[in-house]
């Protein structure tokens, strides 16, 4: 038996929801087994608009202003998706735990894995592992993509090396035209 600890899987799944959000239930989906989720989701009415509130609910974690405001909101999340962890083995993945009741909803089921997911990533590897890319915070620059920080060093600030080498260049050309006054 392994411990599936709905880590990094499941917050990249949050963020790569939040960045490109799907047409429709069908992608959201494929967007899930893209990240390492095999399971059958139970279908129901407004799917795709349900799980939109869970991403958007999620994205309260990503802005909070500090830890403090960012757990608050994450324990909210996590008592919404309350279920008892239970025992499962399928697809051939060999006896695991899964944090979620069976035969829940999709919205149900990524509701409870993501909030999960976050906390883990969090608690394991750091609180400030978790924000918005860094060039937006730059006078000019739009950009407002979630970063999942899973590098060992823990200095990931940007979504993209897109972003980094514009903010990069933004930097020097300010020095440059500091030097040249």
């Amino acid at each position: 038996m392994h411990l599936n600890p709905y880590g990094s899987y499941a917050v990249l799944l949050a963020a790569s929801l939040a960045n490109d959000w799907p047409d429709d239930r069908d992608a959201i989906v494929a967007r899930t087994r893209e990240h390492g989720m095999t399971m059958p989701f139970t279908e129901v009415p407004h799917d795709h608009a349900r799980v939109r509130r869970v991403v958007d609910e999620w994205l309260t974690v990503v802005d909070a202003a500090d830890d403090q405001a960012r757990a608050a909101a994450l324990n909210r999340q996590m008592a919404a998706a309350a279920a008892f962890p239970r025992l499962t083995d399928h697809d051939g993945e060999g006896w695991h735990l899964h944090y979620r009741d069976e035969h829940q909803a999709l919205p149900e089921v990524l509701g409870a894995v993501i909030s999960v997911g976050t906390a883990l990533h969090l608690t394991t590897r750091g609180m400030q592992r978790l924000g918005r890319c860094a060039a937006g915070t730059e006078p000019g620059d739009t950009c407002r993509r979630v970063v999942v920080d899973v590098t060992r060093n823990g200095r990931q600030r940007y979504c993209s090396v897109r972003c980094a080498n514009r903010s990069g260049v933004r930097r020097h050309r300010a020095r440059a035209g500091d030097s040249g006054r």
